[in-house]
């Protein structure tokens, strides 16, 4: 078969390649520990479980659950967003829910660009933004997330010419991979950079309720007037443990809303109907259980950080987000590394430029192994020997 012109200008998906490598590793009688995408390895709540199940037993509950979400998980979402970010949002207009947050923001491209469009995306960022934008015939514009500015943008510093082609500006904190944060300053600032200049404003917050030391994330829409020109990108993925039962949203710009609800009528028919039972449960679960959820994840991040430090490389704590993202000793390949690792350790970590060009010089390293593995994995970082990055480059 010969692909698709659009397929042609997509490459594979990096975590597809970086799968084999640990298979790879498996298959040779390495002890392989996955530290490299964020899939949380902690249950749900049992509520949101006894929710499912008590769902899926009923008869009725099997067919097609409606293209919009069913009126309750709506209803929920708009609750969960008044409770935690005091936003208000109307159920029928503004808000979308998503077969996870990932299929929606490749549907907003498709939605909203056309052939040629330029998307403002950043670098290091989430794969899906450009990934979206191509798959629609858009153009992605890179701009650098750096460490001088705690990988928060200077909006003002993009150059105009691009800016007045574009479209869509996407930003992401909580950020993965960086874990870096940004607040309702920034947001604001962001929020006025895309009404100026007529850009849809994509703010992606999975991450939002994935934070330490008393930190709180706010919403985009927090901004006054920020929902006439924004959609926030949510999930239960991260908030909830519940990654692989692929629910989330998308709230706020009523128009843009309309045709991304247009175009997931035309490629899915909705999220099966006891996952959303499910998902009302966990929007209302209460924040103690986030809390301590938080607080393994921040002593899992804290051991990391020791065992990588004491390993040579650069680590150190985020407020947010399941990851750590490592500076490499100049010249270091961040491909080259993970790969030396996770052959001399079994430990599989992300190369940096599995996020951009701008993660050069980086791993992303994830929390979400169980504690015993992390306990693992740094024991095995503490024993490499003080020469063990000498021979890559």
């Amino acid at each position: 078969m010969k692909p698709s012109g659009r397929l042609q200008d997509v490459p594979p998906y990096p975590f597809v390649r970086w799968n084999a490598a640990c298979q790879r590793a498996a298959d040779e009688g390495i002890d392989v520990i996955r530290l490299d995408m964020g899939n949380p390895d902690l249950p749900p709540p049992d509520a949101v479980t006894d929710a499912l199940c008590t769902s899926a037993r009923s008869a009725d509950h099997h067919g097609y659950p409606g293209f919009r979400g069913t009126p309750r998980l709506r209803e929920a979402i708009a609750t969960f967003y008044a409770r935690r970010f005091g936003v208000t949002l109307d159920p029928e207009t503004q808000i979308v829910p998503l077969l996870g947050s990932k299929e929606g923001i490749v549907n907003l491209s498709l939605a909203c660009l056309d052939p040629g469009d330029v998307v403002l995306v950043p670098d290091p960022g989430y794969a899906p933004y450009a990934r979206g934008a191509l798959l629609a015939g858009g153009n992605p514009a890179f701009f650098p997330l750096v460490e001088e500015r705690a990988f928060v943008p200077n909006l003002q510093s993009l150059p105009m010419e691009t800016v007045r082609r574009a479209v869509m500006l996407w930003l992401n904190y909580p950020n993965n991979p960086t874990g870096a944060t940004a607040d309702l300053t920034f947001l604001a600032e962001a929020v006025e950079f895309a009404r100026t200049n007529d850009l849809l404003l994509c703010h992606d917050a999975p991450y939002a309720d994935v934070t330490f030391d008393g930190y709180v994330a706010p919403s985009v829409l927090q901004v006054p007037g920020a929902a006439d020109i924004a959609v926030e990108f949510n999930s239960v993925s991260k908030t909830f443990n519940m990654a692989g039962w692929r629910v989330g949203m998308a709230v706020g710009q009523p128009d843009a809303l309309a045709l991304l609800a247009q175009i997931k009528s035309n490629v899915d028919s909705g999220v099966f109907l006891p996952i959303q039972d499910a998902a009302v449960r966990a929007l209302s679960v209460d924040s103690d259980w986030i809390a301590a959820r938080n607080e393994v994840y921040r002593q899992r991040l804290a051991m990391l950080v020791e065992a990588l430090n004491a390993a040579g490389l650069d680590a150190s704590l985020p407020r947010a987000t399941l990851y750590l993202w490592v500076r490499l000793p100049p010249g270091v390949d961040s491909e080259a590394l993970a790969l030396h690792l996770l052959e001399a350790t079994g430990i599989s970590v992300s190369p940096g430029t599995f996020f951009g060009s701008a993660g050069r010089g980086f791993l992303r390293v994830s929390a979400t192994a169980s504690t015993d593995r992390i306990v693992e994995a740094s024991q095995r970082l503490r024993r490499l020997p003080s020469d063990w990055m000498d021979n890559v480059s």
